[in-house]
């Protein structure tokens, strides 16, 4: 298991097939995927997990699991992921924290280091999220992130909107 990434309370590594209890639980709560359309099975877990471990080969990044550095138990997914958008593939920071561990702020302290990991590490010119419109608090991490919304698109048939942050706009 190759780790990606450390800040001071977490640490971000690639999925492995042991990640998949985890990853399940987390995919089939229904807080957790309010904005998604729908709850995964643990077979839709499972894929979910493989076409990961497909980006780490493909492309060099996808979504990783993030960790408690303290604790050492899993908190989320957070991660930098190829996305076709209008035509372009452009890099997402996505972010996915379980419910018992929302409100501590895990999402933006994750989501700000593979931020600077795909400007400096990876030589993006800019990154995106796409959130959907009535997703109010993945909102505000993209806004701490440095984000504005761009556009609104639709996104795998749902309308979501394009936060962006160029490299030139941030200190790193």
């Amino acid at each position: 298991m190759k780790t990606i990434l450390q800040t001071p309370r977490l640490l971000l590594r690639e999925l492995i097939p042991d990640d998949l209890d985890f990853v399940t639980d987390m995919l089939a709560h229904p807080e957790v995927m309010r904005y998604y359309p729908k709850l995964y099975s643990r077979a839709e877990a499972l894929q979910w997990l493989q076409r990961q471990r497909k980006r780490y080969a493909d492309h060099g990044h996808g979504l990783w699991l993030v960790l408690d550095r303290e604790a050492g138990h899993p908190v989320g997914q957070v991660g930098l992921i190829p996305q076709e958008v209008e035509g372009k593939i452009e890099p997402e920071i996505g972010y996915l924290i379980h419910r018992p561990f929302w409100r501590r702020g895990y999402a933006t302290e994750a989501a700000l280091g593979v931020r600077r990991y795909a400007f400096e590490e990876r030589g993006y010119e800019n990154v995106i999220s796409l959130i959907r419109p009535e997703n109010t608090p993945s909102q505000g991490v993209a806004r701490k992130l440095g984000m504005t919304p761009a556009r609104e698109i639709l996104f795998k048939e749902l309308r979501h909107l394009v936060f962006i942050v160029r490299r030139d706009e941030v200190n790193l």
